[in-house]
């Protein structure tokens, strides 16, 4: 076995073995699912409770206009007048009180209806007070004009353009929401993965320098294969604990929702919101088109591409992260390098966010997926749009040679680095590293 081999698997079982990425590696599931089942239990507590909301109604056109629904219930007042109707709903502590005046002409509707409550009222509820009075005064205001509203309903056409390539291969808005859905999971899983694990290499090179067991291993080591065996063993150890992090994510969801009756991975408003659109468009039909969108996405081209970017990628910034700590004597001397390593990796999630959703096939999103440093991030998001496939492969072989160019530089810097102690490193001290 080279020396390669065991220093990965050194830095693999040292990792794996040590007691603070055991604990992490168990705990943070099991947190992060109890403050998701924790936040969701909450909103269904605060959305079970049933809103009572009194209406004066002075116009006498909304008498028995209102319909109860789930969560909101409203009851019609006979008072007079609305202070009396204030007191009364203030004193039984409903919800609050909807005042609809008596007007002289419907437009007056507009600004004259006002609703009272103790505290600010829900934005869902308001909503949905404010579609009913605006349906049945667009009634009133067509029945002033002589206009049959019911005839409006049936004469009105709705327009829904299709969407259809050049090659007749049909595509859809809830596709292009689909394919950015999946592009921006991939680019932020890559952002997230670089930061946490980079910043572990990045810790482990500090460790051993400091402790001076780097004195003894660079005798025998060559500095460019201690130092891929440290990105490669620690890459292993992040990839086995994010496996884990994902079985335990949907074994632990799965156990609270069955046994607590909890839904972890959905709040009550966003399931509100998703029976609209399913009451809208035809629940069936929106699976449909959900399963065909899906269906119709890249998904063999994406996974492969994902996989390959993404070791790129870590590979590529893992290199950077290895050579601070080892131009560094502590964590808080690390500050002045990290942030030019970070933004790169910023600016690859502000291109693919704000120009890749706009367009994909743009100069600007090409031109940053052909950067190394930014190509992970912008051409995984731009893949589920359908990117040629020679254009995928000239991104990964520039982001491999970059890589292979970075690590030579990275090794020259380690190499001079790890045996420097008691001196804050500089970005001219680094230049002159380099020229050793």
């Amino acid at each position: 076995m080279n020396h390669l081999q065991l220093i990965i698997k050194r830095e693999y079982l040292n990792k794996i073995k040590n007691r603070s990425f055991i604990i992490m590696t168990f705990l943070s599931p099991i947190i992060m699912v109890a403050i998701f089942a924790l936040v969701a239990y909450l909103s269904q507590l605060n959305n079970d409770k049933i809103h009572i909301i009194s209406v004066l109604d002075q116009s006498g056109y909304f008498n028995d206009y209102f319909e109860d629904s789930e969560n909101v219930q409203f009851q019609m007042l006979t008072v007079n007048s609305v202070e009396d109707a204030k007191l009364l709903v203030e004193n039984s502590e409903q919800y609050g009180l909807l005042y609809i005046p008596r007007v002289d002409q419907i437009d007056d509707f507009s600004s004259n209806i006002v609703f009272y409550s103790e505290d600010s009222p829900s934005l869902t509820v308001m909503s949905t007070i404010e579609r009913t009075i605006e349906r049945k005064i667009n009634i009133l205001k067509f029945q002033s004009e002589g206009i049959d509203a019911n005839r409006i309903d049936e004469l009105r056409i709705d327009v829904s353009a299709r969407l259809e390539t050049f090659e007749g291969e049909k595509t859809s808005k809830l596709g292009s929401g689909l394919k950015l859905a999946f592009g921006g999971i991939a680019g932020y899983l890559l952002f997230m993965f670089i930061i946490i694990y980079g910043n572990m290499i990045m810790r482990s090179v500090i460790e051993e320098k400091t402790s001076r067991i780097i004195e003894v291993i660079i005798s025998s080591v060559k500095p460019i294969k201690l130092l891929l065996g440290k990105i490669i063993g620690t890459s292993l150890a992040g990839v086995t604990q994010f496996l884990v992090w994902i079985i335990l994510l949907i074994v632990l969801s799965t156990v609270v929702s069955s046994v607590f009756g909890v839904e972890t991975t959905t709040m009550q408003l966003q399931q509100q919101e998703m029976v609209g659109q399913a009451q809208d468009m035809g629940s069936q039909e929106m699976l449909t088109e959900v399963m065909m969108e899906i269906y119709n996405l890249p998904l063999t081209n994406l996974i492969i591409m994902f996989i390959l970017f993404f070791i790129g990628g870590y590979l590529l910034y893992s290199s950077l992260y290895a050579a601070i700590g080892a131009a560094v004597d502590s964590e808080t001397d690390t500050q002045q390098f990290i942030f030019p390593i970070l933004m790169p990796l910023i600016l690859g999630m502000y291109v693919g966010f704000f120009t890749v959703i706009e367009n994909p096939h743009g100069s600007v999103s090409q031109i940053f997926s052909y950067i190394p440093f930014t190509s992970p991030i912008v051409m995984l998001m731009r893949i589920p749009f359908g990117v040629p496939l020679w254009q995928q492969i000239l991104s990964l072989a520039i982001l491999f040679a970059t890589f292979i160019a970075t690590v030579w530089f990275a090794a020259k810097i380690y190499r001079i680095g790890i045996l420097m102690y008691g001196k804050k490193a500089s970005y001219k001290e680094i230049i002159k590293w380099l020229k050793y």
